[in-house]
Order: structure tokens, then sequence, then C-alpha cells
């Protein structure tokens, strides 16, 4: 389901990409860099966190952390992380796939300006063992997403 509505999104908005589905799990960062054979860094991890007034998912390179005091500064609230009984409410898809496509309601979504780093990235793609593929400028552009700095490494 989670990853038709992905497919879906692509498909009513003409986008140029795909869902990859994979024959191991990549429900974590280490376990999609070692199915893709890339860093663990290049896995775009999506953050769904639960504030006050609303969720918001946060997009950010594998290997890096939310900065709670960085985090505080900007949203003016603690960083809490969407508790896994809540997220396929909140996004319509599991741990481990979840991702910034395909969502069941409108969410903001913020990218971590650790991505810059690359070219291209691998968030997941609604499911345990899916990703996409695609490039940094593009998933700015797909998302609507907001450049923000609030991770470490």
């Amino acid at each position: 389901m989670t990853i038709e509505s992905v497919r879906r999104q692509f498909e009513n908005e003409g986008l140029n990409l795909e869902v990859i589905e994979m024959d191991t799990s990549t429900a974590t960062v280490e376990l999609a860099a070692n199915a893709l054979g890339v860093e663990p860094a290049r896995i775009a991890k999506t953050m769904a966190l639960r504030q006050k007034d609303r969720d918001i998912l946060i997009v950010a390179k594998g290997d890096v952390r939310i900065d709670n005091r960085k985090y505080k500064e900007y949203f003016h609230e603690k960083a809490k992380f969407i508790n896994a009984e809540d997220l396929d409410d909140a996004t319509g898809h599991p741990v481990g796939g979840v991702c910034p496509f395909g969502l069941v309601k409108p969410i903001d979504i913020y990218l971590d300006e650790s991505l810059k780093v690359f070219d291209y990235v691998f968030p997941a793609g609604g499911g345990p063992n899916t990703c996409v593929r695609i490039d940094v400028k593009y998933l700015a552009e797909v998302t609507k997403g907001k450049w923000i700095d609030v991770c470490k490494e």
C-alpha cells in the first residue's frame, strides 16, 4: 500500500523517479547501505518528529543525528520523535519505509544541510525493502522541502 502511494505520487506528478525494491531489508541506514553498496552517509534517512501543533519530517544524511541544541534553537521546542505505533497514521509509511513521498496527509518537510555534500542520495520508498535514487536538488524540488541545519556528525 505505501509503496503504491509513492509510485502513485511519482506517476500523478510526472516525476522521473522509480521505487527500487530490494530482495533484502533496507529498513535501517546500515542495511540500506549494504543492500545498495554505498556508504551509509548517502542513505537519506527520513525522521518523523511530533511538535506541539504539527508533525514534520526531516531528511538528513544517513550518518548524522539531530543536534538537540540546533533543533530547539530553530523550532523553539525539544525534538520528539513520533513513536512507531503512530508512524502509519502520521505518514502512511511503516518503520523502515518512512520517506518524504506518497504521504497520507500534507506534512512539512525539512532537508538538513548535511545532504548537500552529495549529488544524489537514497531515501526510502515507502516500504522496509525499498529506496529511491534521487538527485539532491531534485529532492528539494519534489518535496518542496525547506533547507535547515539541525543535525550533527
